[in-house]
């Protein structure tokens, strides 16, 4: 995507990024509430509208940042949909299988996004107009998605991969590593500003970057 303007790179994610990063959040609210909890569709959470997710910063400011200055990968956060664990017969472990849903639901995308863009190999060279659109756009799409899912599977709270590990932890020690909580988004930002993030998660993203590019024909 190097020989694109700025103005069409940020074209070509915008659909991508928002949708990866709304869809992730209404995941959350949508197996909760398959347990029991409810919350999030009572605040009318469990929708795709993103303008009832959006977070200025975390949606579009960031993702944006990190698109026109070329550093790293792209990544960004919605409004997190509210949980209440205490509405679920096991807490902690069906707080695990809700932190999960997001993550699974960036696959799926993946999944999806791979297949759009074969349908643009697939038009061919001959209807480039047609074809490069869906091209890029489903290489946007499977990136964000599995950077999203790479990400939000590391055991840093409040990532979802922490409450993953917090449902299999004994109780004493989950309730120790909760602790952590407080000091996660300061964890993250250090990590992406030393690139330790980028070490963490280069290989494993380049690995299932590949599979995904085979799976659309790229």
């Amino acid at each position: 995507m190097d020989n694109l303007t700025v103005i069409q790179r940020i074209a070509v994610w915008i659909l991508p990024v928002i949708f990866a990063i709304t869809v992730h959040e209404v995941a959350h609210g949508w197996v909760a509430k398959k347990y029991g909890d409810n919350t999030a569709a009572h605040l009318g959470r469990l929708t795709l509208n993103p303008l009832k997710h959006i977070d200025l910063f975390g949606t579009i400011i960031l993702p944006t940042l990190l698109l026109i200055t070329g550093t790293g990968f792209i990544f960004g956060w919605a409004k997190p949909v509210p949980v209440d664990p205490r509405h679920f017969k096991k807490p902690r472990q069906d707080m695990a299988i809700v932190a999960l849903a997001g993550p699974a639901s960036n696959l799926l995308m993946a999944i999806g996004w791979a297949l759009i863009a074969r349908i643009g190999v697939t038009v061919g060279v001959d209807n480039e107009a047609i074809a490069m659109p869906l091209i890029y756009t489903g290489i946007a799409g499977i990136s964000i998605n599995l950077v999203l899912m790479l990400l939000n599977m590391l055991p840093i709270p409040p990532l979802d991969g922490s409450r993953i590990l917090s449902g299999i932890l004994p109780s004493y020690w989950a309730w120790q590593f909760n602790k952590l909580e407080r000091f996660g988004f300061i964890i993250l930002l250090v990590m992406l500003y030393t690139k330790v993030l980028n070490v963490v998660l280069d290989y494993p993203l380049y690995f299932v970057q590949q599979w995904f590019f085979t799976l659309a024909g790229i």
